[in-house]
């Protein structure tokens, strides 16, 4: 097992992340509401004015920093997942569930009400600071809310957050979910792929079907890239997990088919739109998409992050996790020293837009924690 391809692993995933369009949408969460709000009523302008010059999200008088490319969801729940991995996985999101109105005063270090409109209050280690790891363990003051903000998370997280808090446990809290078919669980299965552990507790608190067999086979696939650095061999262990009978193993073996048809990454972009998405629903992140244009773009690509992941942002519907998944899979086939070095700086730090704990904390200094005793 390499160390080098564990790191290329974790950030690969926050180069991919960082590359996709929803990125900035996500970071922008850190700008006041009133800069979103301002956002959308310049779109609604667009659409009624039959204007075509779209709004991007802009800072206007406030830091430009969130703005600039870097990770934003995916990184921080792939972080939040490796710090928290020796935990019981469900005890690990509780400490994600906002306090009860009555004690949240007492517990907030400012007194701040928990989060409205499905934003959570992270309660758990303190906040760590660039360079410095958060603590995992319930010593560190699990259970304790911080002052870090309020968490964002996909329907399927924000869900099983409020089964856990009704006492609906695991694999309930994942089944009884109406996004139990998305990507969450297979982005951070990224952790347990580069650990070779199973991926199934964790992701049986968030999803199920789907989304648990997308879990699977991306800790199956990662696990394989970083052990031989074979983008090939990383699918084919993936396949060896998905049915062939389930919605994500059929479009698993349609994309690397569709790819290999195509025979290179940008190429096979018309092709995957084709074979997987019906653009009928608003489901940017559903796992029986999202794994299967990740693992034909990595296997046609040879793993090659610089190839595959741009052609992963190219799929718009799918850019909020794609691009992620594919240079999750190519960092880990390549290693860290096939990674952009221009992708390395904006990539390793985490902004905090999702889990604001985070906010400061450098991925490879995580990653580097979880090599430790690899070459």
């Amino acid at each position: 097992m390499s160390g080098d391809r564990i790191r290329g692993a974790f950030a690969g995933l926050a180069a991919g992340d960082a590359a996709g369009w929803p990125a900035a949408r996500h970071r922008a969460a850190l700008h006041a509401p009133w800069s979103r709000r301002l956002h959308r009523e310049l779109d609604t302008f667009a659409e009624e004015h039959g204007v075509t010059t779209l709004p991007v999200p802009f800072a206007l008088n406030q830091p430009v920093a969130p703005l600039r490319v870097g990770p934003s969801d995916d990184a921080e729940w792939l972080a939040w997942t490796a710090l928290t991995i020796d935990r019981p996985r469900a005890e690990a999101f509780r400490d994600l569930i906002d306090p009860p109105p009555e004690t949240a005063g007492e517990h907030g270090a400012s007194g701040s009400p928990p989060g409205a409109g499905g934003e959570r209050a992270i309660s758990g280690p303190p906040p760590g600071a660039a360079g410095e790891r958060v603590a995992s363990g319930p010593a560190s003051g699990a259970g304790k809310a911080r002052p870090g903000g309020p968490v964002r998370a996909r329907i399927s997280v924000a869900t099983a957050l409020d089964n856990l808090a009704k006492g609906v446990e695991p694999p309930a809290s994942g089944h009884d979910n109406p996004h139990f078919f998305d990507d969450a669980a297979a982005v951070r299965a990224v952790a347990y792929g580069v650990m070779g552990r199973d991926p199934t507790p964790d992701a049986e608190v968030t999803n199920a079907g789907n989304g648990l067999f997308g879990a699977r086979a991306m800790a199956a696939a990662v696990a394989e890239a970083v052990a031989s650095g074979s983008a090939a061999g990383a699918v084919e262990a993936a396949l060896a997990v998905l049915p062939c009978d389930t919605a994500i193993g059929h479009n698993a073996r349609l994309a690397v088919k569709a790819a290999r048809a195509a025979g290179d990454p940008f190429a096979a972009v018309p092709a995957l739109d084709a074979a997987l998405l019906d653009h009928v629903y608003s489901y940017g992140v559903g796992a029986a998409q999202t794994v299967p244009v990740a693992l034909a773009l990595a296997e046609v690509s040879g793993g090659d992050l610089s190839r595959a992941v741009p052609a992963a942002a190219c799929l718009a519907a799918l850019a909020d996790s794609a691009p992620a998944l594919t240079g999750a899979l190519t960092g880990a086939c390549g290693g860290l020293g096939a990674i952009p070095e221009g992708w390395i700086a904006p990539a390793r730090t985490l902004a905090g837009c999702c889990l604001p704990d985070l906010a400061g904390l450098d991925l490879i200094e995580l990653a580097n924690d979880v090599t430790e005793g690899y070459a």
